[in-house]
């Protein structure tokens, strides 16, 4: 079983969405980008995922530039990325995206065999009121653990 370590995680995409079903995808990426994404340096804070006509893409992730790369002039942190997918997930991605008014998301981004991968989600939008419950059962939790740990 291959090693998997960990880069990014997008932690808004928990508590903004219901997160339905994971993929595993590869990522095309340029010798420099994943050399910095070995070194940490990669948000997946403003990212998103949209369907295309000839694939799937990452959109808004912020991959900066290798500092022992020369300085490319021409280097574009947050260009758009495809993903790799195979064409049944594509489709099933693609038809879930437009019947039913779901949405794709990053979760994570972790090395797998020394290959980047990105997990993304079939997700559904929360409500502010789903986020509210969901903040208020965190809390409740908080104070029942504490409340035990003072027992004790």
């Amino acid at each position: 079983m291959p090693e998997i370590k960990v880069i990014a995680v997008s932690r808004r995409a928990y508590h903004k969405y219901h997160i339905i079903e994971k993929l595993e995808a590869g990522i095309i990426l340029t010798g420099m980008e994943i050399k910095a994404i070995r070194s940490g340096g990669i948000s997946l804070d403003e990212s998103y995922v949209r369907p295309f006509s000839d694939g799937i893409y990452l959109l808004g992730a912020h991959i900066r530039q290798y500092t022992h790369s020369g300085g490319v002039q021409d280097y574009d942190p947050v260009r758009p990325r495809k993903l790799l997918l195979h064409k049944k997930e594509i489709n099933l991605l693609k038809g879930r995206v437009e019947q039913r008014g779901m949405t794709i998301v990053p979760l994570q981004l972790y090395l797998k065999g020394g290959r980047a991968k990105l997990e993304i989600a079939l997700a559904k939008g929360k409500d502010a009121s789903d986020k509210r419950d969901q903040i208020k059962e965190r809390e409740v939790k908080l104070e029942i653990s504490r409340r035990l740990k003072r027992s004790l």
